[in-house]
């Protein structure tokens, strides 16, 4: 697993009162998940303000690219920088220059202004997204028992949740289980963005033998993420959407929602999971 940068800022501390019954108002200090805007333009021009949690935003910016199908591969970026905020509260700015590269401007589903918590949805989208991604073919089987392994995994390698309570992640692990890199952020779309810069800019992709385990509830968005990059198997510890089932199942993809303690849900994809040890 990688290490989080050694600069980023994802908490914050702030002043409190904390109330208990029966117990005198104390004053305290605690620390919050930290929440930012980060403007991403390509080429000079903007193409969304992301409000994420500051650190990876070079993962980010690369893996939002992907996602959006504005790049397949990490030659395609010649030069990405990502530059301070003039004052505090103003947030960053990635700046992308392209190799080679046009950006189909009109094609986007995102809107120039993205929360930590967005998404997108509707049919027009869904095929959209299947004309930009193929479908996956893996014909490997992973156990169960592997699977529900996994929550843990993640949870014991979220250290800023454990600081704040208050952020998302979502981890890449191999077929045995190992985990190869985590993410943590606001947003649970972000996270899923940076790890896939990540895959994106270590030469990665696609990603035809990983399983992706995230901390949240599962929507078409995270599906189409997942897709982009080129994922077979989606696990969550929360509940799917309608439209990630169906979209799970019309990119031949595994979703496996609620994985928790001895019990799990499979929605799509269900050949891929096995019940032996």
């Amino acid at each position: 697993m990688t290490s989080p940068d050694a600069d980023t800022d994802a908490s914050t501390p702030v002043r409190l009162s904390r109330l208990v019954r029966g117990i005198p108002i104390a004053r305290e200090q605690d620390v919050v998940a930290t929440e930012e805007p980060l403007e991403i333009r390509v080429e000079g021009r903007s193409l969304a303000v992301v409000m994420r949690t500051p650190g990876h935003d070079e993962e980010l910016t690369a893996g939002f690219l992907l996602t959006e199908g504005i790049i397949q591969d990490g030659s395609q970026i010649f030069e990405l920088s990502v530059c301070p905020s003039r004052s505090e509260g103003q947030g960053n700015v990635a700046d992308v220059l392209l190799s080679g590269t046009q950006v189909d401007w009109d094609s986007l589903t995102r809107h120039v202004f993205s929360g930590s918590s967005c998404g997108v949805c509707g049919k027009a989208t869904i095929d959209s997204v299947f004309q930009k991604f193929p479908h996956v073919s893996a014909d490997w089987q992973v156990s169960s028992d592997l699977l529900l392994s996994l929550p843990d995994k993640l949870r014991a390698a979220q250290s800023t949740f454990d600081q704040t309570g208050g952020l998302h992640a979502s981890a890449l692990f191999n077929l045995e289980g190992k985990l190869i890199v985590l993410r943590e952020d606001v947003g649970r779309h972000n996270a899923l963005d940076k790890v896939l810069g990540y895959a994106l800019m270590s030469g990665m992709l696609p990603l035809s033998k990983c399983i992706l385990m995230v901390s949240g509830r599962v929507s078409f968005e995270i599906m189409q993420k997942a897709l982009a990059g080129g994922i077979p198997l989606l696990a969550a510890v929360s509940a799917p959407s309608s439209l990630a089932v169906q979209f799970a199942k019309g990119s031949k993809q595994t979703l496996v929602g609620f994985l928790r303690g001895d019990r799990m849900n499979v929605y799509a994809g269900n050949e891929r999971v096995t019940h032996e040890g």
